[in-house]
């Protein structure tokens, strides 16, 4: 049975804490796969592909404490509010996630309780005994989606709040950057920033790297020392 969450540097002393929700691709042996071959349990629907890595390092660099998610996205997305649609997805990206059909209310509070829940209450845990503190937050993206090609090498979401972003931004000039593209930070959708740092007025940033840059370790390395000399 996978963890819900590993934590890295519990007692880490750096400005930031980190936290990874699609960190795993693990599923459960009770649940069979959710009926996938295990090749679409390698495709970036059921996972932020070297997005861990990234965290891991980042987690070296900084001292900063670091949550990783355990499970699956297929199992349970733990950045989507308990009332979204795909909070538990159906269909991933045209594929078909058999496991997740008619699932009932009892199973479906099952996983919240056994991956969702234990996870943010890790995060929770971390952060208050962190105050103050910048949330950091590591995702990864497809190169491409639904067909439409995504160009950008990393990209920013910040809701409202540019204290780290616009230098950000600046110092990453020898790259191609999303500034709120593909993806905005959106409390009405994404769960882990709004909850966790948002609610508390933490400053705070969600990045995603795309994943054909960070897909080997070495290249995870790279990104994760790139981006902390422009975030510093």
């Amino acid at each position: 049975m996978p963890s819900p969450f590993t934590i890295l540097r519990p007692q880490g002393k750096g400005p930031f804490v980190i936290f990874c929700d699609h960190a795993s691709n693990r599923i459960p042996a009770e649940l069979e796969n959710l009926g996938l071959p295990p090749s679409e349990l390698e495709r970036h629907i059921a996972w932020d592909i070297g997005a861990a890595g990234v965290a891991a390092e980042l987690s070296k660099i900084f001292d900063a404490p670091t949550i990783l998610s355990g499970i699956s996205r297929l199992v349970i997305d733990c950045n989507r509010q308990l009332y979204a649609q795909d909070l538990i997805p159906e269909v991933s990206d045209g594929t078909v996630i058999p496991g997740n059909q008619n699932l009932s209310e009892p199973a479906r509070q099952s996983r919240i309780e056994q991956w969702f829940e234990p996870y943010h209450a890790a995060i929770e845990s971390v952060i208050e005994r962190s105050l103050p503190t910048i949330a950091l937050s590591i995702h990864s993206m497809t190169p491409c989606l639904a067909g439409v090609p995504r160009p950008w090498q990393i990209a920013l979401s910040s809701h409202r709040d540019r204290t780290l972003v616009d230098p950000l931004l600046e110092n990453l000039g020898d790259f191609i950057v999303g500034d709120n593209q593909p993806y905005d930070l959106d409390p009405e959708v994404d769960y882990s920033t709004p909850y966790h740092a948002l609610r508390r007025n933490l400053p705070h940033l969600q990045v995603e790297f795309r994943q054909d840059e960070i897909t080997h370790p070495a290249a995870q390395i790279i990104w994760a020392h790139r981006f902390a000399k422009a975030l510093l």
